[in-house]
């Protein structure tokens, strides 16, 4: 039986466009132009799901599958992206989670009363033969709720690339990975609630990753090296070699037609870095003058092409050259008020240099056309003739997608606060009257004024002293910079410690009240008996941050660290504990 499409939308993969497409048992990925689909997902394989925030600069989708580490970012690129990722993401989401219920498999077992299920994925067992059952299927109330209780804390079974990134993100940054030892590792919290509203931080890693590093803008060009024995020698390895075949055509050439008769590989470079070649292909305008001491040779002499420092460059443009970058343009622009030419980038004043400045261009053109590479077309199309000069320079990156009208305000008794504004704009208005006199004071004041301020004689004491005042005023703040906090190390750290665990615990309470809508989501979505009970977890951690704060000021009244500073210090901290507190103390009431 053919699968039905479910859903349909234009999107992007690997900066390739094409169409997404949702069937009744695959997510299927077809390019522009073609008919047989790149990306083919069953829905048995799908794992996880990831989705730029609201608001982002690209509607994305990332869906995880069993056995692939790198999974698929689809970009929707249609003027309807984000509605059209919602549908797909609402889709997917509920095939992900009948995936995970098919996975989760209860033993069967002779005890009167079904076993609970548990809360997260478990990992895959092997099944026995009803007849057999396995010791660790069937379990005893007791051992039941023993691992029933540590079941919060143990972390969920999820595909190994999320480790990975979780890992990496953990290494590149120590505060987040100290965090992460102290509340996880110490079996606080679990790695589920750690992780919950930092899915950015796992999907800004995972781009990074699969960001593909372009080719090189440093222009080939080899340098030689002196060794200790006085000789010079060039290092050649293998991609040195593919950069000088790719950047100067000639020496392929050269290379296939001589290597390895008449000449082996090692004698070829050897004679091409001493040839008159060589050097012409030098970055610097000095490397013309060398080739006139270089001897001669007669397999790469044949190879010299003739000098570009003509007027016209040898190698010309055929293709048509949009207005928006060609430097020719100021002829054609704005005829009917009678601009010349711009002759101020004339070439050919310096003529030694014009080869080097082609040179240049060439390894320009070079490196955009392996930009653009299979997409060059595609996006050649969106520059032609037709098109205004605005929509060739309109970059979609840079459109906002979701316009925003801001948050309207309502305001009590408008009309009295305008009223007041108007009531003392009205009394603090001058009248024509006041505004002429007030001119005609000032101008009289001014007019025997003269500019005499060669005449103008400070005295030294005063000088003195105002100099003497500002230099004691840099001293005490470059002071003030340079003096060490007069609180011991080890109790800055532990009172670090505290205020980032508490900062972390407030975090996971209110995400827990009120989850944030515009953070990047998973599939997995937590119920309200969840988040209740998260709540009364992070409440329970809060209850304890006072004591942890009376328990630092007195370790700083032992170390003789006035107490004050260390309460000021973590005053902030104890507010948001004590609002937090009376937030759910009167909920629960």
């Amino acid at each position: 039986m053919p699968s039905s499409t479910t859903l349909t939308a234009p999107a992007s993969y690997k900066k390739l466009g094409g169409t997404l497409e949702l069937t009744s048992s695959a997510l299927i990925w077809t390019p522009e132009g073609k008919r047989v689909p790149t990306v083919q997902v069953p829905h048995a394989e799908a794992s996880a799901l990831f989705c730029s925030k609201e608001g982002a600069a690209q509607v994305r989708l990332k869906l995880n599958v069993l056995g692939d580490d790198q999974g698929h970012n689809f970009t929707f690129t249609s003027h309807n992206a984000l509605a059209e990722r919602d549908k797909f993401k609402q889709e997917l989401t509920n095939i992900i989670g009948r995936n995970r219920a098919s996975t989760v498999s209860t033993p069967v077992s002779a005890a009167p009363s079904p076993l609970p299920l548990p809360t997260t994925k478990p990992k895959p067992t092997t099944h026995t033969p009803l007849q057999q059952p396995s010791p660790r299927a069937i379990s005893s109330p007791r051992h039941s709720s023993r691992a029933n209780s540590r079941a919060p804390t143990a972390p969920p079974s999820r595909p190994p690339e999320d480790f990975r990134l979780r890992k990496k993100v953990l290494i590149n940054n120590p505060d987040l990975a100290t965090l992460h030892r102290e509340l996880v590792i110490g079996g606080q919290i679990s790695e589920t609630e750690f992780w919950a509203g930092r899915d950015h931080l796992l999907l800004a890693e995972s781009a990074s990753e699969n960001q593909k590093k372009g080719k090189s803008g440093q222009l080939v060009d080899p340098r030689p090296e002196t060794v200790a024995s006085g000789e010079i020698k060039i290092v050649i390895t293998p991609q040195l070699v593919h950069d000088i075949f790719d950047e100067y055509p000639v020496v392929a050439t050269a290379y296939h037609e001589n290597v390895p008769d008449p000449l082996s590989e090692a004698v070829f470079w050897q004679r091409y870095f001493q040839s008159k070649l060589f050097y012409s292909h030098q970055a610097s305008i000095r490397s013309s003058a060398t080739q006139h001491f270089v001897k001669d040779d007669p397999i790469f002499d044949k190879y010299l092409q003739v000098t570009d420092d003509g007027l016209e460059p040898l190698r010309q443009r055929n293709e048509h050259v949009e207005k928006i970058i060609d430097l020719m343009a100021t002829q054609e622009d704005h005829a009917e008020t009678g601009n010349e030419k711009d002759m101020t980038m004339q070439a050919g004043r310096q003529k030694g240099a014009l080869p080097l400045i082609r040179r240049f261009n060439e390894h320009s053109e070079r490196l955009l056309q392996s930009a653009l590479g299979d997409a060059h077309d595609a996006k050649r199309r969106r520059l032609n003739a037709s098109d205004s000069l605005e929509s060739q320079i309109l970059l979609d990156d840079l459109q906002d997608q979701n316009n925003s009208n801001g948050i309207s305000l309502d305001m009590q008794d408008r009309y009295r606060f305008f009223e007041g504004r108007s009531d003392r704009s009205a009394k603090n208005s001058l009248s024509p009257a006041d505004t002429m006199a007030g001119f005609t004071k000032m101008t009289e004041g001014l007019r025997g004024w003269e500019p005499a301020l060669q005449t103008l004689k400070l005295d030294k004491k005063s000088t003195d002293g105002a100099v003497l005042a500002m230099t004691e005023s840099v001293a005490a703040r470059l002071n003030s910079k340079l003096r060490k906090s007069d609180i011991p190390e080890h109790l800055l750290r532990q009172m670090t410690t505290c205020q980032t665990a508490a900062n972390e615990f407030l975090r996971q309470f209110w995400s827990a009240f009120f989850p944030p809508s515009h953070e990047l989501q998973t599939a997995a979505t937590s119920t309200p008996a969840q988040r209740a009970a998260k709540a009364t977890k992070m409440i329970g951690f809060l209850k304890k941050t006072p004591e942890k704060i009376a328990a630092l000021v007195q370790a700083a009244k032992r170390e003789g660290v006035s107490t004050t500073r260390v309460e000021a210090a973590l005053q902030p901290l104890s507010t948001s504990v004590q609002k937090a507190l009376e937030f759910y103390n009167s909920r629960k009431h």
